[in-house]
């Protein structure tokens, strides 16, 4: 495929309030794209919208406050966006929810919640906006995985289910699409400097105890700053990249993941360990 262009397109964005979603939104609008800024959280979202706005006035921002936990609610939001823009360039699945804690110590409505909004929600978004996105040749699908969506440690069966899921539906929308011109882009970033930390919910059957030093452990190895995985993910799209791992923390557990697909949890943990110590320090 020609390389993705992004001037003069419409591109939507979801989880565009903070992270990376919001450094994409800014990378977005510098390369000259209109904006479609979706996100739950109306206060944040208004603030990246009035931000981009305010450095790239040549460019249209509009913005959708859903909760995309809703499955109604979401439904609806791709109705309004289709109806508002019966052409776009690029749709970026970028929100996602974070749950901590084994299985066993998950509520059956907790495990759906992350389902909803990590996986099911792209494929709402995604089904209903493809007739916008396959108009004309030359579009481009971005679905966000995670580290996670590659490996499957213990205490992250929810999460790693829905990345594992959005990153099987990625391959499969990438051999489906690619005869009508369009590509599609699946992004597993690793330790991201976001709030992703502070905002992830902990099953009800996990103890404090338990909930403060895994959230240690895991702001410790958060060190990649957001606005360089935006631009590495918005480097992928131009250039058709079908995958974009992001920071060593993401590309050494792939490899890992390859050559020891049976044997690869003891490793992680050990290396885990020496890189939340080195961070601590």
């Amino acid at each position: 495929m020609k390389p993705y262009r992004f001037a003069g397109r419409t591109a939507v964005l979801t989880g565009a309030a903070s992270g990376i979603g919001e450094q994409l939104a800014h990378g977005l609008g510098l390369r000259g794209s209109d904006l479609v800024l979706v996100d739950r959280d109306a206060e944040r979202l208004d603030a990246v919208a009035a931000a981009v706005r305010e450095r790239h006035p040549g460019i249209a921002v509009s913005t959708k406050v859903v909760d995309l936990a809703d499955r109604a609610a979401t439904a609806a939001l791709a109705q309004e966006v289709l109806a508002e823009h019966p052409r776009i360039g690029l749709l970026i699945n970028n929100a996602g929810v974070a749950l901590g804690g084994r299985f066993a110590q998950l509520t059956l409505e907790e495990f759906e919640w992350v389902m909803d909004v990590n996986f099911r929600a792209p494929v709402v978004l995604t089904h209903t906006l493809l007739p916008a996105l396959t108009a004309e040749p030359g579009g481009h699908l971005v679905n966000v995985s995670s580290l996670y969506g590659l490996i499957g440690p213990a205490g992250q069966s929810a999460y790693s289910s829905s990345k594992f899921a959005i990153r099987g539906f990625s391959e499969v929308l990438r051999h489906e699409l690619a005869p009508l011109g369009t590509g599609v882009t699946q992004v597993h970033p690793g330790g991201i400097r976001t709030r992703v930390a502070e905002s992830a919910r902990v099953g009800s059957g996990v103890s404090a105890e338990e909930v403060e030093r895994s959230q240690q452990a895991f702001r410790s190895l958060l060190t990649y700053p957001p606005e360089k995985a935006a631009e590495e993910i918005l480097d992928g799209v131009e250039r058709r990249r079908t995958r974009v791992l992001i920071a060593a923390s993401a590309k050494v557990p792939d490899v890992l993941a390859r050559v020891l697909p049976g044997s690869y949890g003891g490793v992680l943990d050990r290396l885990t360990a020496v890189l939340a110590k080195r961070a601590r320090a």
